[in-house]
Formats: structure tokens, sequence, C-alpha cells
């Protein structure tokens, strides 16, 4: 017995809506809603249904731009900077370097300055190679109209993405520097291993301290940083694989309450995304399936 389209293409829509939405819950959301369309389908349906995956596919892009409308309301009513939730993966989605890169917590963070229907475009035809008509299908617009979105869109992530061309070992070294100098109070270990013009930004809902906006600077940031050994005594800071990359989870005493991304080049640290809104921690027991 051939195994059932659904099941056959689960990761590739639960990658599709995570990327679309940044939110592990909603993307979930969105793939049961698609069983449950793609369920109801009578065998005589099905049979009339000649590419599954693109039918699936159409169905999951358009309840994560019906998601996407409701989601920009509430995030405008968000407290502090909003970040995409994090998801714990294995080090093998880090293999496929254009995976990684799409899924990782900087990327998602330029998304999400995309309009709705941009981003569908962007993730569905740069992320996984769509056909136009097929997209078009999908938005319900023309492939001469999608083509021009996909354009606009892909100038403006060109604009704004990280580059981060580094080896996983590299990452792992660069992390482990970072975190033996956060732990111990060392300024000038702190400053040997962020950029100068590194970007930190924090986000807690409002429901943990972090940092309120966006800060540059290591000359600003390091002395600050320094003092999380005094203000946390015995906390502990390990590396895991978040995203499809090197990231860490600091645990202050008792709770995982810090997932920290990075983005690393040239041997240093340009930016630090810190997500300290528990809601958004609390599936990071579990790997993601992630597919292209």
């Amino acid at each position: 017995m051939s195994e059932d389209p659904f099941v056959a293409h689960r990761s590739l829509l639960f990658t599709v809506a995570y990327e679309m939405l940044g939110s592990v819950a909603d993307a979930e959301d969105v793939v049961q809603e698609t069983w449950l369309r793609w369920a109801a389908l009578v065998d005589a349906e099905r049979r009339e249904v000649r590419e599954p995956r693109a039918y699936l596919v159409r169905i999951a892009t358009r309840l994560c731009l019906n998601r996407l409308r409701t989601l920009a309301r509430q995030r405008e009513e968000y407290v502090g900077e909003w970040l995409p939730e994090p998801v714990l993966t294995s080090p093998d989605v880090a293999e496929d370097v254009e995976l990684a890169e799409s899924v990782s917590i900087a990327m998602l963070a330029v998304l999400e300055t995309l309009l709705p229907t941009e981003r569908a475009v962007f993730v569905l035809r740069e992320v996984f190679d769509v056909p136009y008509d097929e997209i078009a299908e999908a938005l319900d617009k023309s492939p001469a109209a999608v083509r021009q979105i996909a354009t606009r869109a892909r100038k403006h992530v060109a604009a704004r993405r990280p580059r981060m061309s580094v080896s996983r070992t590299e990452q792992e070294q660069v992390v482990e520097r970072f975190l033996a100098a956060l732990t111990t109070g060392d300024v000038p270990g702190l400053l040997r291993v962020l950029a100068p013009d590194v970007l930190v930004v924090g986000d807690g809902g409002g429901l943990a301290p972090t940092i309120p906006k966006p800060v540059r600077g290591a000359a600003k940031l390091a002395p600050v940083m320094a003092r999380f050994a005094e203000v946390a005594p015995g906390a502990r800071a390990f590396i895991v694989d978040l995203n499809g990359g090197i990231a860490a989870r600091i645990d202050p005493g008792g709770e995982n309450d810090t997932a920290v991304s990075f983005v690393i080049a040239d041997g240093r640290i340009t930016q630090i995304y810190a997500i300290r809104n528990p809601h958004k921690l609390e599936r990071l027991g579990e790997v993601a399936e992630l597919r292209r």
C-alpha cells in the first residue's frame, strides 16, 4: 500500500507553515487543518488530485495567509520586540545549508518585515522552488503578478538578510567562547568574541525581563553582559541546535528560560537574539521535522 500523500508531505507542510508564520503552535494548527481538509475528500475527489504535494501546499498556504492577517494585529499589540518561536533541530538539518538559513531566527525575523503575500511568495519560490504557476493558483493571482511580487520580496530580503557562511565547527567554537566569557564575567573576553557593532535583540513578551529594544555596540553591551555571573550565580549555559544552527540555552537556576540564537561572521558574533517569552520556549523539548 502506498503512503498517504499527507503523511508523505507532512514535514514539508510544517516547514512551509513555520517559515510563513514563525510560530510552532500556529504551524502545527495549519498542518492539522490541512489534514482535516484532505481527510474530508472522498476517494473519488482524491483521485482527481493529480499532484497531491501541490494541492496540500496550496491549502496550507491559504490557511497561513488567513492566519498571518490575524497574527499581524496581535503582533502590533505585542509587548516589546517580537521574535520567532525557536525550534530544536537535529544536526542533519544544518547540512542543508539553504534550509538551515531559511529557518534561522535571524532570517525569520527578516521575513517578518514582508507583507503576508510577499512572505508567501518568497518562501514558496526562494526556499522550496515552487513553480510560479502553482504559487499563482495558491494565491489566486496571475503568474505575472507573482513574479513581480517575488522580485520585490527578493530585493527586500537581500538588503536585510544576514550572511552566515562559517562552518558548524567555527560556530560552536565562537559560541563556546561567548558562553565562557558570559558566565565568568570576562569583559575582555566578551569584547574579543563580539563584533564591534554587534546587535542584540530580546523578546520577553512582557512576561520575562529583557532589553526593551534592540541595542547595538560591543563596548556598550559587554560590561552589562559581564554582570550575568553576578546576577545569576550558578546559572547553566549550554550549546544546543536551534533552527538549523548552533545556539545556546541558559538556565539561571532550575528552568530553561532563555534561548539564544547567533549570527557569526569572521570569527565574531554579529547578532544575538535572546528569546525569553516562556510561551515560546514550551515546545523546545521536541525536534521539529523540518524538510525542504
